[in-house]
Parts: C-alpha cells; structure tokens; sequence
C-alpha cells in the first residue's frame, strides 16, 4: 500500500556546495556549525559541513535556506519523526 502525504511538497535546491534551500520542512530539531537535523515529511534530514547557518526559515511554507559548505545529506526513517514514548510507540 502506498503512503499518501498531505503535507508541503519536499525538495533540495543547492548551488555549488555553498548555499541551499530546503523545502517541506516541519521542524528544526537541532542545528549549529557543523549539522543541520530537519524534520520533513518524507523523514529526518541531516545536512553536514562546515560553517552552516540557516540563513531563512519559514515553518509556515516549509522554507530554510541554509549557507555554507555541505559535506553531506542523509535521511533517517521513512516519515516524519515518531512522537510521544518509546513504551507509548511500542503499545499502539
């Protein structure tokens, strides 16, 4: 059976490994110089490099832009981020 999103539509636009944007984009779990960790609807995404900063963000239309020289990006998981307790996921 196929998943079916209603959320913003997900795409990565970068441009010379220096500057980005990101769309589709729930949430900013984490973020400092090195790592970038997004919450999209298709997952968790981490961007790594060096000298990162969100230059832009926008929760309302799912936006960040972020500057700097990325190294690389990984999804983890394959929907957005589980909510609530281990025990409470475990026993749905």
């Amino acid at each position: 059976m196929e998943e079916t999103r209603t959320g913003k539509p997900h795409q990565i636009l970068w441009k010379e490994r220096k500057q980005g944007n990101v769309t589709g984009v729930t949430d900013v779990v984490s973020f400092d110089e090195s790592a970038i960790l997004l919450e999209t609807d298709l997952g968790m995404l981490t961007l790594k490099g060096k000298e990162l900063h969100i230059s832009r963000l926008s929760l309302e239309t799912g936006e960040v832009d972020v500057d700097g020289k990325i190294d690389s990006m990984v999804y983890s998981g394959n929907g957005p981020a589980a909510k609530g307790s281990l025990l409470k996921r475990i026993f749905q």
